[in-house]
């Protein structure tokens, strides 16, 4: 089977014709990695999945303005994770404070995983969503998909040396957590 494009699907999107197949291509390639990268800051998969079918819906009215100044995941990144940020910053309406928005998260870690062997990935997992917000997305931008600081600077429109903080702080509160946790 042969990989197409970037390129070629932006093309085939921009034509009526081939428009429909073109964003399933789109999606094919990017679903899972989207997915999961939703999946790290909202937590639960039913959230996940909310968030990916609205970042893809975002895609998909939004797919003919794209301008190419960045690379097609970048881009879809920064929907996901602006719609990530929109989900949970609309739920912290509702709860008093930012520490209720990440408790809520790891009772559902915890809800989420009951083997013993998963005891230090819910600790590491614990420790992520202790971080405050920038530093959670940044973290697990840069660790969990591997993005470097110039893709995650696109992501979240933000300085490679504030981001280059941003994860340093994170690396060393996540292993504060995790050895005195």
């Amino acid at each position: 089977m042969v990989e197409t494009t970037d390129e070629e699907i932006l093309s085939m999107f921009r034509e009526q014709t081939t428009k429909s197949r073109s964003f399933t291509l789109l999606m094919d390639a990017y679903n899972e990695r989207i997915y999961w990268h939703i999946r790290r800051l909202v937590v639960s998969h039913e959230d996940a999945q909310d968030v990916l079918q609205e970042t893809f819906i975002n895609v998909y009215n939004n797919l003919d303005k794209f301008a190419g100044k960045s690379k097609i995941y970048t881009w879809l990144y920064r929907i996901a994770t602006n719609e990530c940020i929109r989900l949970l910053r609309n739920r912290q309406k509702f709860l008093s404070s930012y520490d209720e928005v990440s408790e809520k998260l790891i009772s559902q870690l915890h809800d989420n995983s009951i083997e013993e062997s998963d005891k230090i990935l819910i600790k590491f997992q614990e420790a992520i969503l202790s971080l405050p917000e920038k530093q959670r997305l940044v973290f697990n931008l840069r660790y969990y998909d591997e993005l470097s600081y110039e893709e995650i600077s696109q992501v979240l429109d933000s300085s490679v040396a504030t981001l280059k903080t941003n994860y340093h702080y994170a690396s060393n509160k996540i292993k504060d957590y995790m050895i005195n946790a």
